[in-house]
């Protein structure tokens, strides 16, 4: 397609199948319903989308997945299958001029009778003026607008825009997909590699398969890239391997999946679960995530999740980030799986990030509260003709080192309790302590046992 905007119309949206050095996975897109791979869980028999086209009634969506999940094909599926116009534009190379452009020739073609769907692909680079222009036209039916995009459309896209359209989630291909995918390429004699008289067997293809992490144009792309390393109709296995070394699983810092494994990360330790949390944190590091990074985001966890039930957990995760900054790979990597593990199976509180957090609202709340003056400093004459400091019990020197029934906060907030530790690890012993410390809070101003 030429220039920065394709039109399509119904009757050739798949005419072009056999363009000199089209890549394969462009030559292999499914031509009817049929023939797509996955996302059962939105086209198959009884699902609402399936039964919209079955039934004509075509309705304006976003579609939501990982790359080579099918989202261009599914919307060319849909034109094509409703006999609509097909008009294509990519966000990232187009602007107010080709949107504008597109708009007419949808409205031309609605004159004469026709409908159309416009495709936008990579929908999430539009900005929020660009994507508040398509909105009237999706109201007045001039086109039925689809986006694709890999990002999360709750960030990503307008309210406005999301009000119009519905969201359909797409998955990334199971390795089962993928293999039915690349057996068709192989015996397809007119699109795919029929012709050559492949021999591949369920080996290779398991291996392409997992190689692919899902991804249809990712397998068909190692594919052809094989087979045209092929020697007497079969593919060596140290080719194949070495076409599919060096690829690397989805992580996209910054996008969705990193925060969902980083998320993943965190609930396994916070949940005490050492072998999931091993699991995710080689994935993100698999897939390239900096592993200082990594080491952050768990001396966050030791203070969040761990806290005082095992104050060693904090120290173990600033070393892991210590051993990472100064050696690097791979020895920071295994000092960052140590603290890791350590820190799934340590005993959990969250009682000092939660009294934080109440204590900042408080803070917050409550205002710019004066100082008692038993608790300010005197280092003048002034000072201490003002009282600052006056009655202040020295701790050390009263029993047992502590000044029962002294008050530390603003007089507004005696009594305010924060902290509350949990009946867990080391804070089972500062719950007691407390506790030992309130009675003698009690004692000393004479209020009556509870």
């Amino acid at each position: 397609m030429p220039g920065r905007m394709g039109r399509m119309s119904h009757s050739d949206l798949f005419a072009d199948a056999q363009r000199p050095g089209q890549p394969l996975a462009d030559r292999m897109r499914p031509r009817d319903l049929g023939e797509y791979a996955g996302q059962e869980h939105i086209l198959g028999e009884g699902k609402p989308l399936r039964a919209a086209i079955e039934a004509g009634r075509l309705h304006s969506m976003i579609l939501w997945g990982p790359p080579g999940t099918g989202k261009t094909t599914l919307a060319r599926l849909l034109a094509h299958r409703g006999g609509h116009q097909f008009i294509t534009l990519s966000a990232v190379l187009s602007g107010v001029k080709e949107i504008r452009a597109a708009v007419e020739q949808a409205r031309q073609h609605a004159a004469q009778g026709g409908s159309t769907v416009l495709f936008i692909d990579e929908v999430h680079r539009f900005n929020k003026a660009q994507q508040d222009a398509f909105l009237p036209h999706v109201e007045d039916g001039t086109f039925i607008f689809v986006g694709a995009t890999t990002e999360n459309p709750s960030f990503e896209l307008n309210n406005a825009l999301l009000s119009r359209a519905r969201v359909y989630v797409l998955k990334a291909l199971s390795r089962e997909a993928i293999r039915r995918l690349l057996r068709r390429a192989l015996e397809d004699a007119e699109r795919g590699l029929g012709a050559l008289g492949l021999t591949v067997d369920e080996a290779q293809l398991e291996l392409l398969a997992e190689a692919a992490d899902g991804d249809a144009r990712r397998a068909l792309n190692l594919l052809e890239i094989a087979s045209d390393l092929a020697e007497d109709g079969r593919i060596p296995q140290t080719v194949l391997e070495e076409v599919v070394a060096g690829q690397v699983r989805r992580f996209d810092k910054g996008g969705e999946a990193f925060y969902d494994q980083i998320s993943a990360l965190h609930k396994s330790v916070r949940g005490s679960a050492p072998d999931a949390a091993l699991y995710w944190l080689a994935r993100m590091l698999d897939g390239g995530c900096d592993p200082l990074y990594i080491a952050r985001r768990v001396v966050r966890m030791a203070s969040e999740d761990i806290g005082n039930a095992d104050p060693r957990a904090l120290q173990i995760a600033l070393n892991a980030w210590d051993v990472q900054t100064r050696l690097g790979s791979p020895e920071g990597e295994l000092a960052i799986a140590q603290a890791v593990v350590y820190l799934a199976c340590a005993a959990k509180s969250n009682a000092v990030y939660t009294a934080f957090k109440d204590a900042m609202k408080l803070a917050r709340a409550s205002g710019s509260l004066e100082v008692p003056l038993h608790l300010r400093n005197a280092p003048t004459r002034l000072m201490k003709e003002l009282d600052y400091g006056k009655a202040y019990r020295y701790a050390h020197d009263e029993p047992e080192g502590y000044a029962a029934g002294e008050n530390y906060f603003p007089e507004e907030l005696a009594g305010t309790r924060l902290y509350h530790p949990v009946e867990r690890g080391l804070e089972i012993q500062i719950r007691e302590k407390l506790a030992r410390l309130r009675e003698l809070d009690r004692a000393a101003r004479g209020d009556p046992e509870t």
